[in-house]
């Protein structure tokens, strides 16, 4: 059974810097593709970054050169290191697990970024 639990968020001015955790169960994160999204009120849930099975990491524009992601495989766990956090970044974030039957979600962790 694929359990995903988010941690780390919270409330930050900004320019300031947080870091969220994944704590998984039921994968092995060298075979799946994990993900961070986000969505904030009113909109859409949004790509923010992914770290494949092979390591490789891509993120998105609006975070690139702020945001890093990278994970534990020893203890299951992802990260998503997010440093000079801006307004536009307050949201619900949410991991996700890949495979190509479904995608599983966690629970989400509000971040609020105050100006």
């Amino acid at each position: 059974q694929v359990q995903l639990v988010e941690s780390g968020g919270g409330l930050v001015q900004a320019g300031g810097s947080l870091r969220l955790s994944c704590a998984a169960s039921g994968i092995i994160f060298r075979s799946t593709t994990m993900d961070w999204y986000r969505q904030a009120p009113g909109k859409q849930r949004e790509f923010v970054a992914e770290l494949t099975g092979g390591g490789s990491t891509s993120v998105a524009e609006s975070v690139k050169g702020r945001f890093t992601i990278s994970a534990d495989n020893a203890k299951n766990t992802m990260y998503l290191q997010m440093n000079n956090l801006k307004p536009e970044d307050t949201a619900i974030y949410f991991c996700a697990a890949r495979y190509p039957a479904r995608t599983y979600w966690g629970q989400g962790t509000q971040v609020t970024v105050s100006a």
